[in-house]
């Protein structure tokens, strides 16, 4: 007699807490600076002010935008300042970096609005294979928030968890 199969993860009490849910909306961007500089390493201000006036500022409406100089040019502090004012008329946010110092930045804001008390006394696995880019960052935050609240913390699919906290 052939015995039932049971699907003993789909009838656990574990939480699956997936960052993918609470990934960023919106298209992400990137401004290099360097290419308004003069052999993209020298800003010659009257000529850097001339291409932030005549660039289409428009093109970044309501984006998540990242601000950054690719090359290993000595900047004043003003040129990235000067070219988020005229941004911010147009995107939704502005990061100074790079479009993975823009993911971070966006996923710290996103996980602090986050109630994590609903996993109060609970089995959680902070769920890891994602189809998206998360940045390990996300992930950090993420269980550091959880260790306040869950019972217990584990890492991967609820088919084969590590084990990473378990309260006392």
């Amino acid at each position: 007699m052939e015995e039932e199969i049971i699907n003993r993860v789909a009838s656990s009490k574990l939480e699956v807490f997936d960052l993918e849910d609470y990934y960023p909306q919106g298209i992400q961007s990137q401004i290099d600076i360097a290419t308004w500089l003069l052999d993209g390493l020298l800003l010659k201000e009257k000529e850097f002010r001339l291409h932030l006036k005549s660039h289409d500022w428009t093109q970044y409406k309501d984006q998540l935008v990242a601000v950054n100089c690719s090359t290993d040019a000595i900047l004043p502090a003003w040129a990235i300042i000067l070219v988020t004012l005229h941004l911010s008329p147009y995107a939704k946010r502005i990061v100074e970096g790079n479009l993975q110092d823009l993911e971070k930045a966006l996923f710290q804001e996103i996980l602090q609005t986050v109630d994590f008390a609903i996993y109060k006394n609970k089995a959680v696995i902070l769920k890891g294979c994602s189809k998206k880019r998360v940045p390990m960052s996300a992930y950090v935050l993420a269980a550091q928030k959880l260790q306040s609240f869950a019972k217990s913390i584990m890492y991967g699919e609820a088919c084969s968890a590590v084990p990473l906290y378990k309260s006392t």
